[in-house]
């Protein structure tokens, strides 16, 4: 099995006047992969793109593509899709995806039959030959997007590509994602947005002030966050809680819905889940029991918090 990232960024660091976008930031993204770089509005996440992009250098540390240092041509085996999008609009649509093709070094034919098959598949074919101005916000992201991964990138890099979208749109664009990663292109994901993170990511890095300050796999990091607590729903409106009142067992939460109880409860050690299950069925049946795992941006504010509450090194 090959070990070698795709990309590995080495202790990028970034200045710009008196602000220092990135901190030191290495991170490792592997073929086939779906990379989430994440973090909220001027986290540093641009930067770190533009500098893969070679739009910027980083004034400390470097990027390798494949175990190589950055060269100008690896640019033809990246796809980019910029958060801030721009067609020429006096253009005609196909002529300006047919030139942007071949930017990325494609042939003229051989562009013009992929994006044919390509707007064929996104239902825009009739719009081929009227100018950009005339299309729709959501019509000329889907040229932007069709134009990014048509010269089939080994990296792509999507800056918020959701943004804009209808739901229709957003789902049409997450499939296509989906099955770029499953024929083996590898995907770093930017966005602020944690919830689709958790819908489409593979691993992720989690940037905040220029610095990355958590890192892994989606699914098994939000279980080491997970804190013990469990839903259980309870066939009864008559919930006691004083049976459950005393440690080891905290209740967090409890409502009363259609006929049943839904309690939120924390386990405390040493007890485990059969000590929690002795308390309660001598009392009541349980309809649903299940470990309560915490979402990506509750794991995202609970980690920002505790290193603001850090004391500060003197």
């Amino acid at each position: 099995m090959n070990t070698q990232p795709v990309l590995r960024a080495n202790d990028i660091t970034k200045r710009f006047e008196n602000h220092q976008a990135l901190k030191k930031v290495s991170l490792q993204i592997f073929k086939q992969n779906i990379f989430g770089l994440l973090g909220p509005n001027g986290a540093g996440k641009t930067t770190f793109i533009r500098i893969i992009n070679q739009i910027i250098a980083p004034d400390e540390g470097y990027i390798e593509i494949n175990g190589e240092k950055l060269r100008e041509d690896h640019i033809y085996k990246i796809g980019y899709l910029p958060e801030e999008r721009g067609l020429y609009k006096k253009m005609k649509v196909g002529e300006q995806a047919i030139y942007l093709a071949q930017l990325k070094g494609m042939p003229r034919h051989e562009a013009k039959q992929k994006l044919q098959e390509w707007f064929e598949k996104f239902d825009i074919m009739p719009w081929w030959n009227k100018k950009v101005e005339e299309l729709s916000k959501g019509m000329a992201q889907k040229v932007q997007f069709i134009t990014t991964v048509l010269h089939d990138p080994e990296l792509l890099i999507l800056d918020e590509p959701f943004s804009g979208f209808d739901p229709i749109n957003t789902e049409l664009i997450k499939n296509e994602i989906l099955e770029l990663r499953d024929r083996g292109t590898t995907i770093i994901f930017s966005t602020h947005n944690m919830e689709s993170v958790e819908e489409i990511c593979d691993n992720f890095a989690l940037i905040n002030q220029g610095e990355k300050i958590l890192e892994g796999n989606v699914e098994e990091v939000k279980k080491q966050f997970a804190d013990n607590t469990y839903l259980i729903t309870l066939k009864t409106d008559d919930f006691n809680p004083e049976i459950l009142s005393n440690p080891p067992f905290e209740i967090k939460k409890t409502q009363k819905i259609n006929g049943q109880t839904l309690i939120e409860i924390k386990i405390h050690p040493p007890a485990e889940t059969n000590d929690l299950l002795q308390a309660i069925l001598p009392h009541y049946t349980i309809i649903k029991m299940e470990e309560k795992i915490p979402s990506m941006r509750e794991i995202f504010i609970q980690t920002v918090t505790q290193l603001q509450q850090k004391p500060v090194q003197i």
